[in-house]
């Protein structure tokens, strides 16, 4: 995409561990435009946190592999030195962590947090920084933001505290916004004021937006354009009206099968997606989702099995079930 802000081409995330490589992200390529939320969902294991922290260069390189290519407005990421990373994170591309009770240091106050970041990358002396954290705080819908300013953690709700990660994500206009799983663990109250706070500060900004989470509600609500994760791999992609009215993958059929809805009875039962995810230490060869599919005789023969497919560009499905797809 000729307008995309970030670029991911090809991406490979390997684990080394003890009892073998961990294949965390196999192949994934996807764009995302200023201005514009991506949603990457799927099941816990099935590579979203570890595509987020490989575009920001987060991976220990002692214990993990990351190849393909990351580029941020034009500038590749994948093994840049890290004072070069260092430069970016926090300023052109920032991270909303999952828990910000343990992102957020306890022995330091949440204005100390926010300004450093601030103070670090423009220069600022340290009245300025605090007022900035200050007025972010504010921006950011914490009331009081002046007396708050000089609060530990530990004396923020879960929702504050992920208004204070907001904040310091924030401080310095990122041109890119990752968000992981940011309404882990809140009410739901909450979590509608976090995903509209998150739109809010998009369209003032023209921030662009990935958005990790497993909830497809949350997709929904905020994402443009949605990319579905199994096994490290894209099995789905399109715009969010799109692959949420018309699902191509089972996968994506499955999601959507489990999830409840307002307008089924109470006492209908959900239909969760059989089996279990594969081990990424010895993906299955063919379709990643294929042990687990009901449609892979509609396919015929052992094409599921053996031969593994590709996500055509744009808007599409990794599936051999071609123009067969039906839910």
């Amino acid at each position: 995409m000729d307008d995309a802000f970030l670029s991911v081409r090809d991406l490979h995330v390997r684990f080394r561990t003890e009892d073998g490589t961990v294949h965390a992200v196999d192949g994934l390529s996807f764009d995302v435009p200023r201005g514009r939320t991506l949603g990457i969902v799927g099941e816990s294991g099935s590579g979203k946190s570890a595509t987020g922290l490989a575009v920001l260069g987060l991976h220990d390189p002692r214990t993990t592999t990351v190849t393909g290519s990351v580029r941020l407005g034009g500038q590749e990421i994948t093994g840049a030195p890290e004072p070069v990373l260092e430069k970016l994170r926090g300023n052109t591309v920032a991270m909303v962590f999952q828990d910000s009770l343990t992102a957020l240091s306890p022995y330091h106050t949440v204005g100390h947090q926010i300004a450093e970041p601030f103070r670090k990358h423009t220069g600022a002396s340290r009245r300025e920084a605090r007022q900035r954290a200050v007025d972010m705080l504010g921006k950011v819908g914490i009331p009081h933001p002046a007396l708050r300013v000089d609060d530990y953690p530990h004396q923020f709700s879960g929702g504050m505290r992920q208004r204070a990660m907001i904040a310091m994500a924030l401080v310095c206009d990122p041109q890119l916004l990752i968000a992981d799983e940011p309404t882990t663990a809140l009410d739901v109250t909450v979590q509608a004021q976090i995903l509209d706070l998150l739109k809010d500060l998009q369209q003032q900004t023209g921030t662009a937006i990935v958005l990790i989470t497993h909830d497809l509600g949350v997709v929904a609500r905020t994402a443009d354009d949605v990319l579905v994760m199994y096994a490290g791999r894209a099995a789905e992609r399109g715009t969010v009206r799109d692959v949420l009215r018309t699902p191509r993958h089972p996968y994506t059929w499955g999601l959507l099968g489990s999830m409840p809805r307002l307008w089924t009875p109470v006492d209908q039962p959900l239909t969760p997606v059989p089996g279990a995810p594969p081990s990424l230490l010895t993906p299955p060869p063919g379709c990643p989702f294929h042990p687990r599919c009901a449609h892979t005789e509609r396919v015929g023969g052992d094409r599921c099995r053996t031969e593994r497919p590709e996500l055509p560009p744009g808007r599409g499905a990794a599936c051999h079930l071609g123009e067969e797809r039906t839910r």
